[in-house]
């Protein structure tokens, strides 16, 4: 069994052998999807405020 993970920005599903996996220094694991994500996630960006990520297009009712 492959484990798949989500994006912890996006929220879109990482494929196995995709992505990156980043550790902070309290011990919480991020799982980006590509560098898109983790730069946003560098500069600050509240998801919900992106539109193109899935906490972004419930925030402005598109799903």
């Amino acid at each position: 069994m492959v484990d798949t993970y989500i994006c912890s920005f996006c929220g879109e599903s990482v494929e196995p052998g995709t992505g990156k996996m980043f550790v902070k220094k309290d011990g919480t694991i991020l799982f980006f999807c590509g560098s898109k994500c983790q730069n946003n996630f560098k500069l600050k960006r509240v998801p919900r405020r992106v539109t193109w990520t899935k906490a972004g297009r419930k925030a402005l009712g598109k799903e």
